[in-house]
């Protein structure tokens, strides 16, 4: 099968569709600036915002009802792809699926309504917070394109590959006849917490980023979407679609290294791009371009520029990082890079990485200015904390990817629910449950028991499943951000919220550098976990897999939960499967 992409759709900093983007790129003009719309005490600080007002952006869509900023940018982008795609008005579509990672989701309106909350009031939009219910509200309003009640969503939270993973389930659910047309990418919106999040870490620039530069000082956090809409060759052909490009090749790793930082090898990252490459069976020096996680951060760069030059080496291709356009979109950045990749590609250059100025040791030197030649295969990387490292190749021309219609029956070796604290003593030790809140020495005590119980030391891919991820953590950063006016934060609630802390985790302790995944699609997140690794041992990509299901009681925010009509559960299981 060869997979087309018949549709692109971006939004962010330098453009609300893909008009204007490549305007921007082509200009060479970047949107990073002062805060507009983000009410921040760090107003400071420089980021790359989508240039329209909640209202606006709600006028432009036509919508009427609360809407997180992570929707409203998602279902932007979204509608853009399919109509690019010419998809027609009102079919209904069988065999969707749409694929959307994010990180934050609604985060933007709970901040707005905290105090509320933790003085135990209820409005509408806690309902709105998950990251699933961003996907959602996406899918609800895609108009004119009518969604199957049957349709396939999910939601995969891998922090900052969120949306070039879910590109690659995207392929897979296609290459396993589990969908005709899917609409992949990702979406993220800025709001204090990740702000002040990425403050802690003290990684944010107080001037626009220089990826891969000497003197560079930290990333600019952005917001925007991206999304591709992918079908096979046949099917776009044989309605009529405009073929943009090829998806070539992909893969996903862990640096299982550090929770926030990269190794110095970039071990992780040289896997990930080796393993994409050969899938497109193709070698190094048929890229054409890459284009970079370049976050301009001093660790990142010199990481990805190591991977780079062990996989590369002499025939380094044209680098650049875009971020220095649109900001660090986070969750959004692979969707929205990719879309830019096949921008690239349909118009034959390669982007500036704006304002780079002095080479150092061990960096490579990426392509200052816009560079216009034909580009046959290009290659696009997004590396998120925990070390989830996943590249794409996108090519000009097709390559056939192997098919295997999904083996419906999954086996479960062990499974292990840990919600009693009797056995945790003896998995978890007491250095390391220094370091774990007691939700983490929970799941990582059921992983080492059902790994123990499966005699498995390293399984092929380690999945979570979460409605609300580390639930604890993002609270009370969340009322220390209130209580402090956004001044002196610790950075380990901030680390620990993000909803994949748990999966690279575990690959950290365990050394795991396989695949490496979380789905947040609220009450659905197993399904789509155990759909992810369905469709990865029918493909033959693995053989067996570790999946993590957990979410955590939190008394004040179940409180409010409960007058919406909902809870969550104290859940702690862990599963080994196989075919």
């Amino acid at each position: 099968m060869k997979i087309a992409i018949t549709g692109i759709g971006l939004v962010s900093a330098i453009g609300a569709n893909c008009f204007e983007t490549l305007q921007a790129l082509l200009a060479e003009r970047s949107g990073i600036a002062s805060m507009r719309y983000l009410n921040s005490a760090h107003s400071d600080i420089p980021v790359g915002e989508v240039p329209y007002s909640n209202d606006q952006l709600k006028a432009m869509l036509g919508i009427n009802e609360p809407m997180s900023r992570t929707s409203l940018l998602g279902l932007m982008a979204a509608r853009e792809a399919l109509q690019m795609a010419k998809w027609p008005n009102g079919q209904m579509a069988n065999d969707f699926a749409f694929i959307s990672g994010t990180t934050v989701g609604g985060m933007d309106l709970t901040e707005q309504h905290w105090t509320d909350y933790a003085q135990g009031k209820a409005t509408e939009n806690i309902c709105l917070h998950e990251a699933g219910e961003s996907t959602n509200l996406i899918v609800k309003h895609l108009e004119p394109f009518v969604p199957s009640p049957f349709a396939f969503i999910a939601t995969p939270s891998t922090a900052c590959s969120s949306a070039l993973n879910a590109i690659m389930l995207g392929a897979n659910l296609l290459r396993t006849g589990q969908a005709k047309q899917v609409l992949a990418g990702g979406a993220e919106s800025l709001s204090k917490f990740h702000l002040n999040g990425f403050n802690t870490l003290m990684i944010l620039d107080k001037q626009p980023c220089r990826p891969f530069d000497a003197n560079r000082n930290g990333l600019n956090l952005g917001e925007g979407a991206g999304y591709l809409m992918l079908e096979s060759e046949a099917d776009a052909l044989e309605r009529g679609a405009k073929i943009l490009g090829y998806i070539g090749g992909y893969a996903n790793t862990c640096d299982a290294f550090h929770q926030t930082a990269s190794s110095e090898n970039g071990e992780g990252a040289y896997w990930a791009m080796s393993k994409a490459l050969r899938m497109a069976k193709i070698q190094p020096d048929d890229i054409d371009y890459i284009n970079a996680h370049g976050t301009a951060t001093p660790n990142n760069d010199l990481s990805e520029s190591a991977a780079l030059k062990r996989l590369f080496g002499d025939l380094m291709p044209a680098v650049s990082s875009t971020k220095a356009f649109t900001g660090h979109t986070t969750s959004a950045s692979g969707g929205l890079e990719a879309a830019i990749c096949v921008l690239a590609m349909q118009h034959s250059f390669v982007p500036a990485n704006l304002h780079w100025e002095q080479t150092a040791e061990g960096l490579v030197k990426p392509a200052v200015h816009t560079e216009h030649r034909p580009l046959r295969n290009i290659l696009c990387n997004a590396f998120g904390f925990g070390g989830n490292e996943s590249s794409l190749v996108i090519s000009a021309e097709g390559v056939n990817l192997s098919e295997n219609p999904v083996n419906s029956t999954l086996s479960t070796v062990t499974s292990v629910d840990m919600n009693e604290d009797t056995e945790i003593n003896r998995y978890v030790s007491p250095a390391e449950a220094r370091r774990m809140t007691p939700q983490t020495r929970r799941i990582v005590a059921a992983a080492k028991r059902a790994m123990e119980e499966a005699d498995i030391l390293k399984p092929d891919a380690v999945v979570c499943a979460t409605q609300y991820g580390c639930m604890l953590q993002s609270m009370r950063f969340l009322q220390d951000m209130i209580d402090s006016g956004e001044q002196q934060l610790k950075p380990t609630p901030f680390i620990q919220s993000t909803h994949n802390t748990i999966a690279s985790l575990i690959a950290i302790l365990t050394g795991n550098h396989g695949y490496n995944a979380t789905y947040s699609q609220g009450k659905h997140s197993l399904d789509c976990a155990l759909k992810d690794i369905q469709t990865q041992l029918s493909l033959g990509l693995i053989n067996n897999a570790l999946v993590l299901e957990f979410d955590e009681q939190v008394d004040a925010w179940d409180n409010v939960l409960r007058l919406v009509g909902d809870q969550t559960q104290n859940i702690a299981k862990a599963y080994i499967v196989t075919k």
